[in-house]
């Protein structure tokens, strides 16, 4: 299969949900601002371990913890831009020493290097607090606590921490797969993308996983479930999981659920129907505001005007040819092949009826179902009718008679 389509494609420790951390080697002083408009004190955070390069200011803080695996070293570091006050601001309740940190500009990361050599990282979500009669206060506050402090501009709280982190993953948003058409409803057997916070501790992808023709469940320690059944992992990240979901998934509202060693994500409703077709019509084939389908002749080269994308092998299709369309979320094929599995038949068939017109003309469609050597993705091959010339001929298809729901076009020269 070519390059270009194939990136297109693709994309065991105990833990507990809340890491306890020990006292902080560092002094950390919260310097009060007032109250935000929720009536929550409001904090600039700032620590003592910082130093300017001459572009960035970078700040560490470090601690014990327990609670993760064999327990280790927490390293916080923050990075900002200049040299100018810290975008850290801390919120608290009035009256309390719990304070949640929340980040204007510049990166904060959250490194547990665990005793037995492991290094896992975490974006921030948890809370921290001042460990109890050892912070100092200045500027006069009602009482020395993080919530009167931050209720009271200028005034300080100065002192060890402690405190909890919450890393369980937290899911944002599911689609289908956005290549695809990425859709907010999907289907048995169709790809997802899984978008949120703390979905991995590792960037990984599949490469390696599989068990002979079998995908992988699992992928850097990383799990999906959707209405309870495994998804087959291709990719994760702290930020995105792309899987397959298992072709036996029930349809209506389903819940879909990320786990990693920090926990369990909350479920995340998205509703599931029968099919969710969509063509491969990537955002490198919008064009000029047009968006085109990738089209392939069976020499590999794509249906684009010679020269427009200079890494490619490209010609216009003109009637009487043959074009290889991708696709995903179509419903079984005749033969039964499963989901999380590479399809080793050049000739299934897919169960619904395929019709695509071209130029709002009906083209002959010699081939509809799996395609070989390759997990869950669909293959239809079209033959371009004799249509006139245009740039922008205009690609639609329908299953069992539904109309698909992407606005599409070919090149088609003569």
């Amino acid at each position: 299969m070519p390059a270009l389509l194939c990136l297109f494609i693709g994309a065991g420790q105990q833990a507990w949900a809340q890491i306890n951390l020990g006292q902080s080697t560092q002094n950390l002083t919260l310097t009060g601002v007032g109250p935000n408009s929720s009536g929550e004190g409001v904090s600039v955070v700032t620590w003592g371990d910082c130093s300017y390069n001459g572009t960035d200011t970078i700040c560490t803080l470090s601690g014990t913890f327990t609670g993760l695996g064999p327990g280790g070293t927490y390293v916080y570091t923050l990075t900002y831009s200049g040299n100018g006050p810290s975008p850290l601001d801390a919120i608290t309740q009035p009256g309390s020493n719990l304070f949640s940190i929340s980040l204007s500009s510049g990166s904060l990361t959250f490194d547990f290097d665990e005793s037995n050599g492991t290094t896992v990282s975490y974006d921030h979500s948890g809370s921290l607090y001042y460990v109890p009669g050892l912070a100092t206060c200045t500027g006069n506050p009602p009482s020395c606590g993080v919530g009167a402090v931050g209720q009271t501009p200028g005034a300080t709280i100065t002192g060890p921490v402690s405190g909890t982190l919450d890393v369980p993953p937290v899911i944002q948003t599911v689609i289908s797969a956005g290549d695809y058409g990425g859709f907010t409803s999907i289907a048995p057997a169709t790809w997802i993308e899984i978008y949120g916070q703390n979905l991995a501790t590792t960037t990984a992808d599949w490469t390696g996983a599989f068990n002979g023709n079998n995908a992988p469940t699992s992928v850097g320690g990383t799990t999906v479930t959707v209405g309870g059944l495994p998804v087959f992992i291709d990719y994760v990240s702290p930020g995105q999981v792309n899987g397959q979901v298992p072709s036996d998934l029930p349809t209506g509202p389903q819940q879909v659920i990320v786990q990693t060693a920090a926990g369990a994500s909350a479920a995340f409703t998205i509703n599931v129907n029968s099919t969710e077709p969509g063509l491969l019509a990537p955002p490198p084939f919008d064009i000029g505001g047009t968006q085109y389908a990738v089209a392939l002749f069976s020499d590999g080269f794509y249906d684009l005007p010679p020269g427009l994308v200079s890494e490619v092998a490209s010609r216009r299709a003109v009637p009487g040819d043959t074009l290889m369309l991708f696709g995903i979320g179509f419903g079984p094929v005749v033969e039964g092949v499963p989901a999380g599995v590479i399809d080793q038949d050049d000739t299934t068939v897919l169960s619904a009826q395929m019709d695509i017109t071209i130029g709002g003309v009906s083209a002959q469609v010699t081939y509809a179902g799996l395609t070989e050597g390759v997990v869950g993705l669909y293959q239809f091959n079209v033959v371009v009718p004799n249509i006139p010339p245009s740039d922008t001929t205009p690609l639609t298809f329908t299953l069992n008679g539904n109309p698909g729901m992407q606005t599409m076009a070919l090149f088609i020269g003569n």
